[in-house]
C-alpha cells in the first residue's frame, strides 16, 4: 500500500467531522489516547505505591528513610506529605532526563524504522516492562536508606521515558502520511485537544480508578488489581495502532552517523525559516506555560478560596480553555491566516498575563482569564505544529520532531527551576508582566498587519 491517507472524508465533511471520518486517523488517534493515559497513570501509580509502601507512617518512625534524606544531605521532612514528595522527586526526575538528552537521537533512528512499527513496539514494550512493577514492591536489600525496589522504579521510569522518546517522533511524523494537508490542521487540534483532556483525566481520576481497581479485584480474592492498568492502557494503544493499514516504502540503509543526521535536522531549519519559526514559537509557548505552572502557587495564594495548595484549580482552568480553544481551532482556523492566528493567540496570552496580575485575588476573573489564557495557548501551538509538519520533508520529520521534543522539554524545564527563585526575589507583579511583555512583542513580531 502506498502512504497516502487510507479513506476519505465526505466532500461536504470539514473540520473535527473531516479528520474523524479517516479510518486510519482514527485508530492512531485512539492509540495516541490510550498512551497518553497510560502515561500519566503510571505517574500517579508510582506516587501511590511510594505512599503505600514506602512511606506508611511519619518520616521519624522510618530510621531507612532518615539515611535516605541524610545521604543526599538533606534534612528529614517533617511530614508524610513531604516525603512522599521528596521520594517521588526521583521519579519525576527519571521520567524527565530521556525526554531531555535523547528526543533528538531517537527522531534518528524513527526515521530510519517504520514508524508503525516503532509505535507498536514502544508502547508493547512498555506494556510488558510494567508488568515488572510488582517485583520491585519485594522485601530486598538496602541501598541509601532505601530498599533497592525503590531504585528499581526509578530505573523502570528512566527506560519507560526512553520508549516514549521514540513513540513521539513517530507519531508527529504520521499525522502528515495518514492525513490530507486540508485537514492538518483539524487534525492537530484534535490531538491537542485529546492530550489536555488525557492529562487532567488521567491525574484526576489515576487514584479513584486504581483504588477502585484493587478494590474491585480484592473482592474476587484477586491482588494486585491497580498494577492491571497500565499493561492494558499500553496494550491497547499498541493493538489499535497495529490494525492501521498504512505501509510506508522500504528506506535504503542509512550510510550517515547517527550524527550527520542530526546535523541533518538542524540544517531543516536552517533552510525552512517558517519551520525555524514555527518552533521558535513552540519553544516560547511552553516556556510560558510552565513559568505559569510555578507561578500558579502564588497566584492561588492571593486568592480567597483558593490557597496554595488548590493551584491545580488553575491549571485546570488553562488546560479546560486550550481544549476549547483546539476545538475552536479544528473548525475555524481553515478560514484564517496563520501569522493573525500565532499574532492573536500570543497578544491573548499577553494581555492575560496582564490582567492576571491586576486582578489577582478575584476568583472569578482568575479563573475565566486562566481559561482564555489556555484558548490562546492553542490558537498558537496547533498552526506552529502544523505549519512544521507541512514544511518538513518526509524523510526529515523525525528528526525535526526529535529536535523539538527536545527544545521544548527544555523549554519546559529552565521556568520551572528559574521562576520560583526570580519570583522570591521581585514578587509576583513584576513577573507577570515580564512574562506579558514578551508575549505582546512576540505577537507584534509576527507583523500580524501584513497580509501575507
Amino acid at each position: 500500500m502506498s502512504g497516502r491517507p487510507q479513506g476519505s472524508a465526505p466532500a461536504a465533511a470539514s473540520g473535527l467531522q473531516a479528520v474523524l471520518a479517516l479510518p486510519d486517523f482514527r485508530l492512531l488517534w485512539l492509540g495516541q489516547i490510550f498512551s497518553q493515559l497510560a502515561d500519566k497513570f503510571y505517574i500517579v501509580l508510582m506516587v501511590f505505591l511510594i505512599a503505600q509502601t514506602w512511606v506508611q507512617g511519619v518520616p521519624d518512625a522510618n530510621p531507612a528513610l532518615a539515611e535516605a534524606a541524610s545521604a543526599i544531605r538533606m534534612d528529614l521532612p517533617e511530614t508524610r506529605a513531604q516525603m512522599i514528595t521528596l521520594l517521588a522527586t526521583g521519579i519525576y526526575v527519571a521520567n524527565t532526563v530521556p525526554a531531555m538528552l535523547l528526543g533528538t537521537v531517537a527522531g534518528v533512528w524513527a526515521d530510519r524504522w517504520p514508524k508503525r512499527t516503532v509505535m507498536v513496539a514502544s508502547n508493547g514494550l512498555r506494556a510488558a516492562l510494567v508488568l515488572a512493577v510488582p517485583l520491585c514492591l519485594v522485601q530486598s536489600p538496602l541501598w541509601l536508606g532505601l530498599s533497592v525496589g525503590y531504585w528499581g522504579l526509578v530505573l523502570m521510569t528512566f527506560l519507560e521515558s526512553v520508549l516514549t522518546q521514540f513513540f513521539a517522533p513517530a507519531e508527529q511524523a504520521a499525522i502528515p502520511k495518514l492525513v490530507p494537508p486540508q485537514h492538518l490542521l483539524a487534525a492537530n487540534s484534535l490531538y491537542q485537544a485529546t492530550s489536555m483532556a488525557a492529562t487532567i483525566v488521567g491525574f484526576a481520576l489515576g487514584d479513584p480508578i486504581l483504588r477502585l481497581l484493587r478494590s474491585a479485584l480484592a473482592g474476587l480474592g484477586i491482588d494486585g488489581g491497580e498494577f492491571l492498568l497500565l499493561p492494558a492502557c499500553y496494550g491497547l494503544a499498541a493493538v489499535t495502532i497495529s490494525r492501521i493499514r498504512w505501509q510506508e516504502s522500504p528506506r535504503q540503509t542509512s550510510r550517515s552517523s547517527v550524527w550527520e543526521e542530526i546535523q541533518q535536522g538542524v540544517a531543516v531549519l536552517r533552510e525552512r525559516p517558517r519551520v525555524a519559526s514555527a518552533m521558535g514559537q513552540l519553544v516560547l509557548l511552553y516556556s510560558l506555560l510552565a513559568a505559569l505552572y510555578v507561578l500558579a502557587i502564588s497566584l492561588a495564594s492571593a486568592v480567597q478560596g483558593l490557597g496554595p495548595t488548590r493551584f491545580g484549580t488553575l491549571l485546570a482552568m488553562s488546560g479546560l480553555g486550550l481544549a476549547v480553544g483546539a476545538v475552536a481551532v479544528a473548525q475555524l482556523g481553515q478560514l484564517l491566516n496563520r501569522r493573525h492566528l500565532a499574532a492573536a493567540g500570543l497578544a491573548t496570552i499577553g494581555w492575560s498575563l496582564l490582567l492576571l496580575g491586576q486582578l489577582r485575588g478575584n476568583l472569578t476573573f482568575t479563573l475565566l482569564l486562566c481559561a482564555v489564557l489556555g484558548v490562546g495557548a492553542a490558537m498558537l501551538a496547533i498552526p506552529a505544529q502544523t505549519t512544521i509538519q507541512e514544511d518538513t520533508p518526509e524523510a526529515m520529520r523525525g528528526k525535526v520532531f526529535g529536535l523539538q521534543n527536545n527544545l521544548i522539554n527544555i523549554a519546559l524545564s529552565l521556568p520551572l527551576v528559574l521562576a520560583g527563585t526570580v519570583v522570591s526575589r521581585w514578587g509576583l507583579l513584576p513577573v507577570l508582566w515580564a512574562l506579558a511583555s514578551i508575549a505582546l512583542l512576540a505577537a507584534l513580531a509576527e507583523r500580524p498587519w501584513r497580509r501575507c
